[in-house]
């Protein structure tokens, strides 16, 4: 992808949805509600401060965040359909605990 976004803005991978409901049910993609969480594919230098001095984001590239429900805009690049929004649209990083990671070796 050549696509680098600006100041304080993120481009995020949404996470697939869930095809199945609990009970087994298969949901149509017209009925899926769209995941709250994603990938960081890109990020911006960051923002600058009264001062002049370049303030760097928090997040990374290949992150998993949780965002707002209605955060950020729906953009096509390539072909595959991201979204962009500001570091402060990002509620949080997601972190796996030490108990998950031992559970995954």
């Amino acid at each position: 992808m050549k696509f680098r976004p600006l100041h304080d803005r993120v481009v995020i991978r949404r996470a697939e949805g869930d095809l199945k409901s609990k009970g087994g049910i298969i949901i149509p993609d017209t009925a899926k509600e769209k995941p709250q969480e994603g990938e960081v594919i890109a990020v911006g230098p960051g923002i600058r401060n009264e001062d002049g001095a370049l303030i760097p984001l928090d997040v990374k590239t290949g992150d998993t965040i949780l965002f707002g429900k209605w955060s950020g805009t729906e953009i096509k690049i390539d072909g595959e359909e991201l979204l962009i929004m500001k570091e402060a649209d990002i509620m949080g990083i997601v972190g796996k605990t030490d108990a998950a990671a031992q559970k995954v070796a």
